[in-house]
């Protein structure tokens, strides 16, 4: 090799850093466009989230803040700078369909300390001893809580998918990955199930719950079964809605969904909903029954405040 040739592993660093510079312009754009939606699934929106990991893994391998920096002088200016940045980047999100998302900022910071960590372990011209495993090993156990948690809803959303003709598991303890409005497991009134969901319904304009994860193809089946427990002394008008993907990416008009409302005497009242009726609600199309996203139950302007016992929901 002549003294002017550049050596082997520095060939390989720029290779690198040059491959790192083309993902990262590839991926960057992602924040903003494309990707998931309010009416997509949690697996898909936390599979999405590992991006953020891998985008600043690839912007760290870009830069090379080491070329300027070393030690814990390296580790707190890039932890501020990728800190600040994941800060603007969540603002300039909230001004588009997305939703910001503080833990975002960490997945941008630990694929950054994912690279600082590696980069001195992995170097053959570093020679790596007892003490110098333990950020590695860290980041490592991160980003394995991290992919903990995907795993975790997967696991759950494969059991949501299978556990038809209940579009509810009425044994969960933790109603909040499923139903937003804070329903509260109960012991009372429970029909065939370990436990009912007691919902508090207020004096507001709209007030109820909506369940968001639920299976969404009901195809095979012709009728809806919803069991719920009136325990006052007087009759509750609810009103329940249903509707598809495709609603929730329109303009989400009433006429585009199923809407009914149910008047629950004192006492247990169990409704039979025929799915045709639901197939057919929308005024200008039909509803696609293999991609239901929402089912709502709640009251209009309830003069004082009430309470129901949701105790059975499945598919016949």
């Amino acid at each position: 090799m002549g003294s002017g040739a550049t050596p082997e592993w520095l060939r390989k660093g720029q290779r690198l850093q040059i491959l790192a510079f083309v993902g990262a312009a590839g991926v960057a754009p992602l924040l903003f466009i494309g990707g998931p939606d309010w009416a997509s699934g949690p697996f898909y929106r936390s599979a999405w989230n590992l991006g953020h990991i891998g985008l600043f893994a690839l912007l760290t391998l870009a830069f090379k803040p080491w070329q300027w920096l070393a030690g814990w002088r390296l580790w707190l200016a890039t932890t501020a700078a990728v800190l600040l940045l994941g800060i603007l980047i969540e603002w300039l999100q909230s001004g588009t369909d997305r939703q910001a998302d503080g833990h975002d900022i960490l997945r941008n910071l630990l694929g950054v300390w994912l690279v600082l960590a590696w980069r001195p372990v992995v170097s053959r011209r570093t020679r790596a001893d007892v003490r110098s495993w333990f950020l590695p090993t860290v980041t490592a156990l991160l980003l394995l809580f991290e992919l903990g948690t995907i795993g975790a809803v997967a696991a759950r959303q494969w059991h949501v998918h299978h556990q038809l003709p209940l579009l509810y598991d009425f044994r969960k303890n933790d109603p909040a990955p499923f139903w937003t409005g804070n329903p509260v497991p109960s012991d009372q009134h429970s029909s065939n199930h370990p436990q009912s969901l007691k919902i508090e319904l207020g004096t507001g304009t709209y007030s109820g719950m909506s369940l968001n994860n639920l299976p969404a193809d009901w195809q095979s089946y012709e009728q809806l079964i919803i069991t719920l427990f009136n325990p006052g002394r007087e009759q509750l008008a609810l009103t329940i809605r249903i509707n598809d993907v495709a609603h929730d990416r329109g303009d989400n008009a009433y006429s585009d969904r199923f809407n009914r409302r149910l008047v629950l005497d004192p006492g247990p009242n169990t409704f039979a909903i025929n799915l045709d009726d639901v197939r057919n609600a929308p005024a200008s199309r039909l509803m696609d029954m293999a991609k239901v996203r929402r089912l709502g139950l709640f009251a209009v302007r309830l003069p004082a405040p009430r309470t129901v016992y949701l105790s059975d929901l499945r598919l016949k």
